[in-house]
C-alpha cells in the first residue's frame, strides 16, 4: 500500500458541518462519520490535529452585526467551539482513538489549555488533538486560528472540510453554473475574493506557504484520499 503523502495535518471543521440536515446544535451521527473518517487516517500513522468553529450554536459576528459588543460575541462564539471540541473528543474517544481537547482560554477542568510543544507531544504520541476557542482573542475567526494553530505545531496542509467538493467561483448550491476550480494559487483567492478562508488565514498560510486542500466532507472516505494524494477537491499553493 502506498505512503500517505502528509505526515502531520490539520483539519479544519466548521461548527456546522457538526449539524448534518439540522438547523441547529450537534448531530451524533455526523461526529460519529468524523471519527470514522478520523480513525482512519490515524490507522495510516497520520498524526491529526483539528479545529473546529462553533456557527452552529452561536456566530459572534452575527450577534455584533444585531448589535452586541463584538468582543463579547466573540467570546461566546469560542465557548461555543469548546461544546464542539467536548462532542467530537466523545465521538473519537468511542472509536478508540486517544483525544486530547486543547483551548485558547483556560478551563483546567474540561480541557487542557494550549501549550505548542504539549500539543506537538500528543501528536507525536499519536493522539487526535482538538484546538477550540479560536485564538483566544476576538476579531479573529477559527480559519485564522487553524492556520495559526497548523503553522505552532509544523502540520504539512490545512485540510479545509466544507459541504462541496472544491472551491467554486460561487456557491455551486445556489449557482449550478458556478465554475469549478481545481488549484488556485494564495493571490488568486485573495484577488477574486473567494469565500475559501477569510483573508487573514490565507495571508497568514501565503506567508509560510503552508497548502490548502478544500474537500467534501460528507462524501464517505475523502479525507483518507487527500491524505493519499489522491485528486479530490481543490488545493491552493503558492
Amino acid at each position: 500500500m502506498p505512503a500517505p503523502v502528509y505526515r502531520r495535518v490539520l483539519l479544519k471543521l466548521s461548527g456546522e458541518a457538526l449539524m448534518g440536515d439540522q438547523t441547529y446544535g450537534i448531530d451524533p451521527a455526523v461526529t460519529t462519520r468524523i471519527a470514522e473518517d478520523v480513525g482512519e487516517i490515524q490507522g495510516l500513522g497520520v498524526e491529526t490535529a483539528v479545529v473546529i468553529g462553533g456557527g452552529n450554536i452561536f456566530r459572534g459576528v452575527a450577534a455584533s452585526a444585531r448589535g452586541m459588543d463584538r468582543a463579547t460575541a466573540d467570546y461566546m462564539g469560542m465557548l461555543a467551539t469548546v461544546i464542539n471540541a467536548l462532542a467530537l473528543q466523545d465521538a473519537l474517544e468511542h472509536h478508540g482513538i486517544l483525544t486530547r481537547v486543547v483551548t485558547a482560554i483556560e478551563m483546567r477542568e474540561v480541557a487542557e489549555p494550549f501549550i505548542r510543544r504539549r500539543a506537538i507531544r500528543h501528536l507525536e504520541k499519536g493522539r487526535v488533538v482538538v484546538f477550540a476557542a479560536g485564538t483566544g482573542n476576538p476579531y479573529f475567526t477559527t480559519d485564522t486560528a487553524a492556520a495559526l494553530r497548523a503553522m505552532e505545531v509544523k502540520a504539512e496542509v490545512i485540510l479545509k472540510a466544507t459541504k462541496v467538493d472544491g472551491i467554486y467561483s460561487a456557491d455551486p448550491l445556489i449557482h449550478p453554473d458556478a465554475t469549478k476550480y481545481d488549484r488556485l494559487s494564495y493571490l488568486q483567492v485573495l484577488e477574486r475574493g473567494l469565500k475559501v478562508m477569510d483573508a487573514t488565514a490565507i495571508s497568514l498560510c501565503m506567508d509560510n506557504s503552508l497548502p490548502i486542500v478544500v474537500f467534501n466532507l460528507r462524501t464517505p472516505g475523502n479525507l483518507k484520499r487527500v491524505i493519499m494524494g489522491e485528486p479530490v477537491g481543490s488545493s491552493i499553493t503558492e
